[in-house]
């Protein structure tokens, strides 16, 4: 097998899997198109004993598996690519949800859900017919056209991963104890899959050759080698990473470009074949030097494929200014938690290649009529900067309109926050796009009112002024205002951007559960601050579980001493002395009620939209005539406040549907994957 290049998407999860192969399949060709040289699938289940609903993965339990994955490998080859399929059987990472299969591992060991199930622990009979089960899916991966077929061991999903670890082996026999014997069965599944498909497919081993756990579990400097060298020339090529998923794909609030090269970089020292990392590389530069200095053969990435399909063919054509550089804030992760189509805040196309039509790069110019018209853009945060950047590029006549004398909006303070500086990308990226259209006009300190956007006389006017914080503790748990928000002790994340230094103690309120709470924690803490961070949920930051950062900032406070109080909601608030009172109260039972004195409270609750000028262009809409107005919106968070990845989705989504015509109000408007029966 021989790739067009170097560029290699490695296997990553994408909410669509089984459920949705023609989603999934439009999405892959995107990136074989984007030059992408080897494609690969997600974790592709083999067996109803090992799935992982309510997931969407890949199967491929039967030959009736095979025509849905057809859609992707002709797909990637019709764009020259390989295709490359990730075969899995979880052991007792999955509780089989659906298909009520008692879980398998090396030993008895609880599943790592929370379910109430244990996985039970595999005879000889067991291994074999996994080992059977394994050769007869790789046998149908090269009936469905697959160039690669992989027998994975990576993170701490895959059951070869459970044997070789001591900490989920406590065998004594042939399969346990010394390394050799924990190998042995991923040995073996290596041979089965090259006595099977050898002929007509390469065989890869994904391996993660470092736990983060220390000596209990797999280092990079003592087992991780020692596996490598035992099999290092069996493969035809090793993909190698770090566990678990969480630390595989890190996000870039936690570590820098190119972090798992302190672990991988042993790996070429110790086998002659190919080796594919990965470490969310972005910059050509980095990518280049990770091959010249021997550290991988082939840049593997999951999340920057994600974010920008067509970098491959960026770097070729000496277009790396144009590059969508990944921003690292994992809510692509999200889609697959969720169990719904990928998502991307850099790149709003992303999931939408089939049901909407959507490409990465490519926008048809609007229509003759629509042509003529004008737009104006009022305000320059995520959303306003995609819809005037895609408008743009549609042709259309733009006024961007900024009221402040900076582009970015909301981006501004929050990648200032700690670890988000790579957030600032999506403003950058669309900024230098912007600058490049004749199209385009941008005009700073510009605030408007209703009268002034009329005298304009732009056909179409689209309001994306933002949100703002509250500072009154209404939110999730407080249905009602909660705090007098005149107290001068109070304070909202807005005060805190705007240059306010809240008095120590300070409570942080976090009923957001996103990353805002935390971050502002963190940067209160690191400015000398004595914090007390105080959520109603069981834990800091909870959402960010769908992230896989939840742990790390939650870590990241205990170890700058913020103090932590969980499953606790504020009950009342009052002045005393130049400090506040606080009354505390469990979520579950009014008889843990406690009390804090601080000196000042931030709220991080919700968001109300900045729509006042929306509203008042409603209220003078019959002036719109006079002024050649014909339509007025109101999008990204001036319409409901949300991520940042939503926001930069509405200016896209306005961009696409600005020319577009509804003939019917009530139909979905995008296609959907439905099973057909036939009478």
């Amino acid at each position: 097998m021989i790739s067009k290049n170097r560029f290699y998407q490695v296997p990553h999860c994408n909410g669509m899997g089984h459920g949705k192969p023609s989603t999934l399949a439009a999405m892959r060709s995107v990136k074989a198109e984007g030059g992408w040289g080897v494609v690969c699938t997600e974790e592709i289940e083999i067996s109803p004993h090992s799935e992982i609903a309510p997931n969407f993965e890949g199967r491929l339990w039967d030959e009736h598996d095979v025509p849905a994955l057809l859609l992707m490998t002709q797909a990637c080859h019709e764009h020259g690519a390989l295709a490359g399929i990730e075969l899995m059987f979880n052991g007792y990472a999955t509780p089989n949800r659906y298909s009520r299969e008692i879980p398998m591992a090396p030993s008895h060991l609880p599943v790592r859900h929370l379910d109430p199930v244990q996985a039970r622990a595999m005879d000889k009979r067991d291994i074999a017919n996994v080992r059977r089960w394994h050769r007869n899916a790789a046998l149908r991966a090269r009936d469905a056209g697959f160039d690669l077929v992989y027998v994975y061991a990576g993170h701490d999903l895959g059951l070869p991963m459970h044997f070789i670890s001591r900490r989920t082996n406590r065998r004594t026999d042939e399969y346990g104890g010394s390394l050799e014997n924990r190998v042995r069965f991923l040995r073996e599944l290596i041979e089965d899959t090259k006595d099977a498909v050898g002929d007509r497919c390469g065989v890869v081993v994904r391996l993660a050759v470092d736990q983060l756990l220390g000596q209990g579990g797999i280092t990079a400097e003592s087992e991780g080698r020692d596996i490598i060298a035992m099999l290092a020339e069996l493969p035809d090529l090793w993909d190698v990473n770090i566990a678990d998923w969480s630390n595989d794909s890190i996000t870039a609030r936690f570590a820098e470009e190119g972090y798992q090269e302190r672990y991988i970089s042993f790996v070429k020292s110790v086998t002659t074949r190919p080796v594919v990392g990965v470490g969310r590389y972005t910059s050509p530069d980095a990518m280049v030097s990770a091959i010249r200095r021997g550290v991988m053969d082939m840049v593997g990435a999951a999340r920057p494929s994600i974010a920008d399909p067509f970098l491959p063919n960026k770097i070729n054509q000496g277009r790396t200014d144009e590059i969508r550089e990944c921003i690292g804030c994992n809510i692509c992760v999200t889609g697959d938690n969720l169990c719904v189509p990928i998502r991307c805040t850099q790149n709003p196309t992303m999931g939408e290649e089939w049901r909407r039509g959507w490409h990465p790069e490519r926008i048809a110019p609007v229509n003759a009529k629509q042509a003529q018209e004008t737009a104006l853009v009022i305000g320059a945060g995520p959303a306003g900067l995609e819809l005037a950047r895609a408008l743009g590029q549609r042709g259309v006549e733009v006024m961007l309109a900024e009221a402040t004398r900076q582009l970015g909006g909301r981006l501004i303070h929050e990648a200032a926050l700690p670890g988000l500086a790579s957030w600032m990308r999506v403003v950058d990226h669309r900024v230098h796009q912007l600058k490049r259209m004749p199209n385009v006009t941008i005009a700073l300190e510009s605030p408007m009112s209703a009268s002034e956007v009329l005298d304009f006389g732009f056909n179409r006017v689209f309001v994306a002024t933002g949100a703002h914080w509250r500072k009154d503790g209404l939110g999730r748990q407080h249905r009602q205002p909660l705090v007098d928000p005149t107290l001068p002790q109070v304070f909202s994340p807005d005060d805190v951007f705007a240059g306010a230094m809240p008095s120590s103690p300070v409570l942080v309120y976090d009923d957001d559960h996103y990353v805002m709470g935390g971050l502002l924690a963190e940067k209160l803490a690191r400015a000398g601050l004595e914090v007390h961070f105080v959520t109603p949920a069981a834990k800091v930051s909870e959402w960010t579980d769908m992230t896989m950062e939840q742990a790390r900032i939650q870590g990241r406070l205990l170890e700058l001493g913020v103090h932590l109080h969980t499953a606790v909601e504020i009950v009342g608030v009052s002045p005393a002395g130049t400090g506040l009172a606080i009354q505390l109260d469990s979520i579950y039972t009014s008889a843990r009620q406690s009390a804090l004195s601080c000196a000042s409270l931030v709220l991080v609750t919700m968001r109300d939209p900045c729509d006042e000028l929306w509203r008042e262009l409603l209220a003078k809409r019959e002036l719109w005539h006079e002024s050649a107005v014909l339509t007025v919106e109101c999008i990204g968070d001036a319409c409901a406040p949300g991520t940042v990845a939503a926001a930069v989705y509405a200016g896209h989504k306005t961009a696409r549907e600005f020319d577009s015509v509804i003939t019917d109000p009530d139909a979905v408007p995008f296609r959907r994957e439905m099973i057909r029966i036939e009478s």
